[in-house]
């Protein structure tokens, strides 16, 4: 049996992605390979948001040309948002690249690869033209229970630093009946735990007549899933009917991820960002206010052009102000084509490390002590395996979307309370007690 290995870089609708490449593949024949030496074919699913999956990609690359070198019949493709960026030059930059697709060209590439990923379409690259969900595409996925579902693609907002809208194209939602009829697929099968995706989930469905409150409440009423997440919303659409969806709907996970970016108004208006800090904290609190347990966590970048020192610790008082639960923090790395990469005022490698190096010691500060609060509560955990540093405990994620690692007895998947002993900026630790939460 021929073989395929498929790397993943960037974001949840890449992992989306790759289950989708996973399951054509297979569809096609070939088993999965381990690791990239015992392929035949190699797919990589590529990011292009900021400069490190670049780079990471390119040593990878460098792997797989060796590979090649010595097998001339293994195949090599990459797709995703760094394909669809360097469409024009892909094959020049990496002629050892036999087939390279966008994230809307998912569905040609069995075709590209030939009958049996043999008889390979070379130096093909789908158009923009292409788009299409990979919703109705083979799925391989990782977990029985957990599901990705894709109600979106494309993005519409301007931010002046994102490649993402080049990329990936303009907003695009899918019916409200093909997304509900998917997640009945999959609770039917036994998944109890969906994550709804697209690059603003909460401006869903302005095109299809519908709204993103009211996919949340129908997917609510599915009978099976018991947990809802979703990812990732824009602070600027995160509207009242959606907030009060998520206090209503029993099975909306108690967890939004909120990317406010900066701290700073003047930097989040040169961001394109149509919000204020001000704005910013008003809506965390309302949302709070609406879900009291409600966990908040965020994306951070720091070294945007023109950010001065004060500006700087604008973004260090509204990671306190708000009190999030985690974050994600990013050094800002110009990409070609983007408002912000011909920004006057680009700040030295120098004071973006530094910078960094002081927001994580804050956000880490911060969730501490949040997380610190969980202590001798009883936490409904979705058990996912064994720990990945102790193989004697057990991981899971709570609603607030906290990594749990505990003592006990449970199998992947099943629903159980922890009782929490001990917590860190990152995760939970704690014990199974003998009546498992209801």
């Amino acid at each position: 049996m021929r073989r395929y290995h498929v790397t993943t870089f960037g974001c949840q609708m890449n992992a989306h992605d790759s289950e989708r490449i996973k399951g054509l593949l297979e569809e096609l024949g070939l088993g999965e390979a381990a690791t990239e030496e015992e392929a035949d074919v190699l797919v990589f699913n590529t990011c292009t948001i900021r400069e490190k999956p670049d780079t990471r990609l390119a040593a990878h690359l460098g792997n797989a040309r060796a590979l090649k070198e010595r097998d001339g019949e293994r195949v090599i493709a990459v797709g995703g948002c760094y394909a669809e960026a360097q469409r024009e030059r892909i094959f020049e930059l990496y002629p050892f690249v036999d087939v390279a697709f966008g994230p809307g060209s998912i569905s040609h590439l069995a075709d590209w690869l030939g009958a049996g990923g043999i008889g390979v379409d070379r130096g093909r690259f789908g158009t923009g033209e292409e788009r299409s969900f990979a919703a109705e595409l083979p799925l391989h996925r990782e977990r029985r229970f957990q599901a990705w579902v894709q109600i979106s693609m494309g993005c519409n907002s301007v931010c002046s630093y994102c490649i993402v809208p080049k990329v990936r194209g303009r907003e695009v939602s899918r019916r409200p009946g093909e997304i509900l009829a998917e997640i009945e697929r999959l609770a039917a099968a036994g998944v109890t735990e969906v994550t709804l995706l697209g690059q603003n989930v909460n401006s869903y469905g302005r095109d299809v007549g519908s709204g993103f409150a009211e996919l949340l409440r129908a997917v609510d009423a599915v009978e099976g899933v018991e947990r809802i997440r979703f990812t990732s919303p824009h602070p600027k659409d995160f509207r009242e009917p959606v907030i009060q969806a998520m206090a209503e709907c029993a099975a909306v996970c108690e967890h939004a991820h909120l990317p406010l970016q900066s701290g700073s108004s003047r930097i989040l208006k040169t961001m394109r960002r149509t919000y204020s800090r001000e704005r910013f904290v008003a809506l965390a609190e309302r949302m709070r206010a609406a879900v009291p347990d409600l966990a908040l966590t965020t994306d951070l970048i720091v070294g945007f052009p023109g950010e001065t020192e004060e500006d700087f610790r604008e973004t260090l008082e509204a990671v306190e102000e708000v009190g999030f639960d985690g974050a994600f923090t990013f050094v800002y790395s110009p990409r070609h084509g983007t408002e912000a990469a011909t920004l006057a005022g680009q700040v030295p490698g120098e004071v973006k490390r530094e910078r960094i190096e002081r927001v994580v010691e804050v956000v880490q500060r911060v969730a501490r002590e949040r997380n610190a609060a969980r202590v001798g509560l009883v936490e409904e955990v979705l058990v996912e395996g064994p720990s990945r540093t102790d193989p004697s405990l057990l991981r899971g994620r709570t609603r607030r979307n906290t990594t749990v690692n505990f003592s006990g007895s449970a199998v992947p998947g099943e629903l159980v309370g922890v009782r929490i002993t001990d917590a860190t900026s990152t995760t939970l630790r704690g014990e199974q007690p003998v009546a498992a939460a209801a």
